[in-house]
């Protein structure tokens, strides 16, 4: 299962959707079940979404990923501006993270990296990267259909 993916892409809102393509495809043919790899998906749709917003003035960010082993590595950076170092940081470890309002329109990528992945960790210069980590394992569904004397498809859960 050891495979080795990256894109660069134009910080334009439509290259989100490119990302959740290429990378769905990758997960999928990777032998991640589906709800396991929309997790990733999801995810990585946020930080793709902040390197959109918040990456000026570069003109592209970057999606890579590392699938064997034990775990499953994602990285999205950009060369623009990074945000306060302290405050992301903060972000991304505080235990107690506030939620945004309910009539607020963002601040919920962080918590949401955070929920979703294992590990989630921002690095600043020379580029800013968030970096995604989940642990691999079996999927139930294979140990399900083993049991019920299925051949079990060949899947793996992200846990």
């Amino acid at each position: 299962m050891d495979t080795v993916f990256s894109i660069s892409l134009p910080r334009q809102a439509y290259t989100v959707s490119v990302v959740r393509d290429v990378l769905g495809t990758l997960l999928h043919r990777a032998g991640l079940c589906r709800s396991c790899a929309d997790d990733v998906l999801l995810a990585v749709s946020e930080a793709s979404a902040n390197a959109i917003d918040h990456g000026g003035p570069a003109r592209d960010y970057v999606v890579e990923a590392e699938l064997g082993g034990r775990w499953c590595e994602l990285r999205i950076s950009h060369t623009g501006r990074a945000p306060d170092p302290e405050a992301v940081a903060e972000r991304f470890t505080t235990d107690s993270m506030p939620l945004p309002g309910l009539d607020s329109e963002s601040g919920r990528g962080i918590l949401l990296m955070r929920f979703l992945m294992d590990e989630v960790a921002f690095e600043g210069e020379p580029r800013t990267t968030v970096l995604l980590r989940k642990r691999v394992a079996l999927c139930d569904e294979a140990s399900e259909a083993s049991a019920a004397g299925r051949v079990p498809e060949a899947r793996f859960a992200l846990l």
